[in-house]
């Protein structure tokens, strides 16, 4: 396999692209079940501290039950679930009740099998690539989770951490330790921030997850890469939240996940240069 990807770098990206394909469909049932999960879990803690009776006794997760339309309970069947491909095959509706299929299905297998290929190209068949491979499909799942409930959920987050400090045991990123300092650097300045903020103005300015997500930057990345993260996130934060409120013509919170995504995302492939070009310039 190794030779493969090697010696046939076409070929191998063909593959690449068609797991992210597959992968991007699973996601796509995490974005959107996990945060069902979440809430059952909720419901059934707040009905035991009560002591009544479970609201939510059915078996729900990630598997179970199989993937139906919303709107008719129609089973999807294998050849309707093909990445991308049954989506412009079913002409984006669902074959029993003619119901439309957000293209947000397409986009993210799409985006997900592009990304993936796009670590192949960067990294190239390394421990590294396989790395890189979960963080990138990590983020994509908890991007649009949080776009969709403002949550950043610690079933996801927080194994990241750990993962990163697993990886780095051997320096694939970054030496272990530079992974551990990173990760406490990365959680203890957003928790910094936000208790400064809060005892300043009596609000919370981000959640929790924000602080865990940066985190695992930080066990991925290293301490040296948090300052570019938290620069490029602040802006394309600040400025798609300023879009948005004058679009809207009045300010409301917005998920601040994503932009630490897409911030990390940046500086995974191409953080080094890009301080290295920064300290360069100032130089001169």
């Amino acid at each position: 396999m190794l030779e493969l990807f090697t010696n046939s770098p076409l070929i191998a990206g063909g593959l690449i692209l068609a797991l992210g394909l597959c992968i991007g469909s699973f996601l796509n049932v995490v974005i959107y079940r996990l945060p069902v999960m979440m809430q059952r879990q909720w419901d059934n803690e707040c009905c035991s501290l009560n002591q009544q009776p479970l609201k939510h006794s059915d078996k729900f997760n990630l598997a179970t039950p199989a993937s139906r339309c919303p709107k008719c309970g129609h089973k999807i069947r294998i050849w309707e679930n093909i990445p991308v491909i049954s989506w412009l095959f079913l002409k984006a509706k669902c074959s029993n009740c003619h119901s439309p299929i957000s293209i947000r299905y397409p986009l993210v297998e799409l985006a997900t099998g592009l990304l993936s290929v796009l670590v192949f190209i960067a990294f190239g068949p390394t421990a590294k690539m396989v790395s890189a491979l979960v963080l990138t499909w990590a983020l994509i799942a908890l991007t649009m989770i949080d776009f969709d409930t403002q949550l950043l959920p610690d079933d996801i987050t927080l194994p990241l951490v750990w993962l990163g400090l697993l990886v780095n045991i051997n320096g694939v990123w970054v030496p272990l330790e530079k992974a551990v300092i990173g990760a406490m650097c990365g959680y203890l300045s957003l928790w910094s921030v936000y208790w400064l903020f809060k005892l300043v103005t009596g609000k919370e300015g981000m959640g929790y997850g924000d602080f865990k997500l940066l985190a695992a930057f930080g066990a991925w990345l290293g301490p040296t890469q948090l300052p570019l993260i938290i620069l490029l996130s602040s802006v394309v934060g600040a400025v798609i939240g300023g879009v948005y409120a004058i679009i809207r013509k009045q300010s409301a919170p917005f998920a601040f996940g994503p932009y630490i995504a897409i911030a990390g995302l940046i500086a995974m492939f191409g953080g080094n240069e890009i301080v290295d070009w920064y300290l360069g310039t100032w130089k001169h």
